[in-house]
């Protein structure tokens, strides 16, 4: 059994993640955790998730649950998830973080953490998003020097990060692919007289509304013909399953930074 602790409980992630946790064959829920001054603190976290009891209270701090853990599975936010690279450092307990939004300098933070322990770092844990980051990467190199791209995602309304994760590596990978910067070829907004469309831009527009539990889709638009390739997301569960997936695969692996690509075998 894989002994599993899962960082930000009482989340719509961090829950549906207990609940696959509880149901998989070869993980162990050993820990729980939510940030500090939550009111589910010291509840068991299947009552908390209304999911049973698991006989696991949920802490304040993942240096009080991760004794027992074979991997720490965080959907947490930005500055938690930097303290949780760093306590998992330190126990070399291997992290699988699936936090969005994180900044330039959180992400510097975990890489450096994972010189000292095995971390995989995704801004999407669907097996159908990064076949789909795959994709678009070989539709870059055949098609971006002749077409038009943009990229437009949809997440429900409670989303606090926009553009999405997913977006913008999205818009990281045809701009590496089409040997453009990301670091000023994306186009995050519009507003206004802007004149005709730079050659080299990469749009990325992100719409908000309902429950949507995520849309994204790449448009290569060129005179006379435009390729889409669409991914869209249903339910979170397969973010969940994905995630599980990453931690297993992350077992036992030497210090390093990784993603769903290594786990995907790409």
């Amino acid at each position: 059994m894989i002994r599993t602790v899962v960082t930000g409980v009482s989340g719509r992630m961090g829950s549906s993640i207990v609940r696959y946790v509880r149901d998989a064959d070869d993980l162990e829920l050993v820990g729980a955790t939510e940030r500090p001054g939550s009111g589910n603190i010291g509840l068991d976290v299947g009552l908390a998730c209304r999911l049973g009891n698991f006989e696991v209270p949920i802490v304040d701090d993942l240096a009080k649950a991760i004794g027992k853990a074979d991997v720490v599975i965080d959907f947490s936010i930005a500055e938690a998830s930097v303290g949780h690279a760093r306590i998992c450092a330190e126990h070399k307990v291997p992290l699988v973080v699936g936090t969005t939004g994180l900044t330039a300098k959180a992400k510097a933070d975990i890489v450096a953490a994972s010189e000292r322990v095995a971390i995989l770092m995704a801004p999407n844990m669907s097996v159908g998003v990064n076949l789909m980051l795959r994709l678009v990467e070989q539709a870059a190199r055949v098609l971006g020097g002749s077409c038009d791209i943009e990229i437009v995602e949809m997440h429900h309304r409670l989303k606090k990060d926009a553009p999405s994760g997913t977006a913008l590596r999205l818009g990281e990978i045809t701009a590496q692919a089409t040997g453009r910067d990301p670091a000023t070829d994306l186009k995050l907004s519009r507003v206004g007289q802007i004149g005709e469309r730079p050659k080299g831009e990469i749009g990325i527009q992100a719409l908000r509304g309902g429950d949507i539990a995520g849309e994204h889709t790449v448009y290569f638009a060129s005179e006379g013909e435009r390729l889409e390739i669409t991914h869209r997301a249903f339910s979170r569960d397969q973010f969940a399953l994905g995630a599980l997936r990453a931690a297993r695969f992350l077992v036992g692996k030497p210090p390093g930074l990784y993603d769903m690509g290594a786990v995907l075998g790409f």
